[in-house]
Formats: structure tokens, C-alpha cells, sequence
């Protein structure tokens, strides 16, 4: 397997939502973003895949060092085979791949957040800064496209969490700042059970949960239509894959916030047809 198709099967395999907005590129952007987003994948499963977590450290140590000869001229991994020769055209830069790196590593270092501010910088690192270079490849043209990339990072990220409250409880994390979950009265040993810890009453557990859960999905809204607001009407074109992304993820936390306990219990997601429906909708009318 070539490193092309090496990346094209990580990037397919992931199920993303980002894969469908990855189709309608020209096919030199097409093969950097699925470059890059094998990249992150390969970078995120050490932390959600390695259970040992000092094989997790030196897993991404050795990545730090692979990025470093990479940019010295000397990939080894086909991930970084593929994505080398666009780093220049497309302004990739060794610190943005740490940055991703430095976000994992921060999920290795700690599994609680105690205020919203904290919780940026962990956003920022695995979502902003691939929001960045993600811009860059579907072709930015004007500085201030990197603050609408950045917010919009910010949104998918706040998503991706609300989606995963289930999934990441059973790895023993929660990334809902600790200062809300007190101000809803929600326990973390409670969503660490997902609702079923003893001495808990089922009903009263839903109605504080589903409170937390409808302010974390206003916010996450509320950081879509930021972002979009940003979006420079120089760049509202080259950006459609970005919007297609936007277009799917929201329609997702409207689908949660419409019954937030299904999170506890499932991996909430759209079908196919649906992602590729919307994506297309963005790519021909040019708007969510």
C-alpha cells in the first residue's frame, strides 16, 4: 500500500463527517486535507486506542520526533510521506502538527477542566489549529479567514464533546468544565455511570442532566453562528467545505439538544445519505 491510499483508507475508515465535505475538492486539496486528517487520526488514536499510558507517552514522543525529521527532509511514516510535498503549497508548518500533538498530549495529562477558559485551550490545540491548516488548504485568501477557522474549530469541538459525554465516561473522562457541572448539580461519578450510580434517582438524573446538556448545546450553536459571522465574504467560496462541515455538525447538536440522554447510552449520529444531502445543499446554494 502506497502512502496515497494508506491516508485515503485512514481518512474513509474514520466515518468522519469531515470525509463528506472532503469529496467535492479539486483533487490536489483533496489529497492534502486527507493527508492531514490522517494525521490527526493517527495522532488522536494513540490516546483513545493505547490503554497503557506510558505507551501512550512514548507513542507520542516518537510522533514529535517523526514531525521534526519529516520537516528535516526525512518522513519515514506513509502518513507523513503523503503529506509532505503539500506542506509548502499549502503553508503547513511543523507547529501546527505539534499543536495537535500537544492536544493529545494534554488528554494523557489530565481528564477534568474546571472552567470554560481552560477548556478553550484543549479546543484550540485539537480543533482550532486543524480548523487553521484547514483553511489554508481549501484556500484562503485574506488573514482574517484563520479567526473563522479557529471558531468554527471551537464549534466542532464543543460538538464532538457533547456527542461523546457516553463514550468518554466509559474512558474515565469528562470534559464538561467542572464549575457547570456544579452549577447544574451534576456529579461527575454520575456521568462516569452514565446516570446508572447507585443511590441515584433515575428521574431527577435526567432533568438535571438534560438542563447541563441543552446549556452546553446553546453554547456550542451560539459558537456557529460566531464563526460564521467571521467568515469573510472574500473567502465565503473557497470555504465551502468548511460550511459543509458546519452544515452536518449542526445539524447533529440539533439532534441531540432534541433529546440529550441519547448520548449516555449511544454514539448519536446522521446516516450517510443524510451528511452527503447536506453537504451537497452547501456546495450547490453556497449556504447552510
Amino acid at each position: 500500500m502506497n502512502p496515497q491510499d494508506y491516508v485515503q483508507q485512514k481518512a474513509a475508515a474514520s466515518g468522519s463527517s469531515f470525509y463528506y465535505a472532503f469529496l467535492f475538492l479539486p483533487p490536489e486539496r483533496r489529497a492534502a486535507i486527507t493527508a492531514f486528517y490522517a494525521f490527526c487520526r493517527e495522532v488522536d488514536d494513540v490516546v483513545d486506542e493505547v490503554s497503557d499510558p506510558g505507551v501512550a507517552q512514548t507513542t507520542l514522543a516518537w510522533w514529535r520526533r517523526e514531525v521534526a525529521q519529516a520537516f528535516a527532509g526525512e518522513p519515514s511514516h506513509p502518513v507523513m510521506l503523503a503529506l509532505m510535498p503539500h506542506t509548502g503549497p499549502f503553508g503547513i508548518e511543523a507547529r501546527h502538527l505539534l499543536a495537535v500533538i500537544d492536544g493529545c498530549q494534554m488528554d494523557l495529562d489530565q481528564n477534568r477542566y474546571f472552567d470554560f477558559p481552560n477548556l478553550q485551550q484543549y479546543c484550540h490545540l485539537v480543533a482550532g489549529v486543524v480548523g487553521e491548516v484547514a483553511a489554508r488548504i481549501f484556500g484562503q485568501t485574506v488573514p482574517e479567514t484563520t479567526a473563522f477557522a479557529h471558531r468554527l474549530g471551537l464549534a466542532f469541538q464543543l460538538t464532538n464533546i457533547v456527542r461523546d459525554v457516553g463514550e468518554d465516561a466509559t474512558r474515565g473522562r469528562v470534559y464538561l468544565p467542572v464549575n457547570e457541572l456544579q452549577r447544574f448539580d451534576v456529579k461527575a461519578h454520575e456521568l462516569l455511570k452514565r446516570g446508572k450510580a447507585p443511590g441515584t434517582d433515575a428521574a431527577d438524573f435526567e432533568r438535571r442532566f438534560t438542563a447541563l446538556m441543552q446549556f452546553q448545546c446553546e453554547r456550542a450553536l451560539r459558537t456557529y453562528n460566531e464563526a460564521l459571522a467571521l467568515l469573510p465574504e472574500a473567502d465565503r467560496r473557497n470555504q465551502k467545505p468548511g460550511l459543509m462541515m458546519a452544515s452536518i455538525y449542526r445539524t447533529l447538536l440539533q439532534e441531540i439538544a432534541a433529546d440529550p440522554m441519547l448520548v449516555l447510552t449511544q454514539r448519536v449520529s446522521l446516516t450517510p445519505l443524510r451528511k452527503f444531502w447536506l453537504a451537497w445543499k452547501v456546495q450547490a446554494l453556497g449556504r447552510l
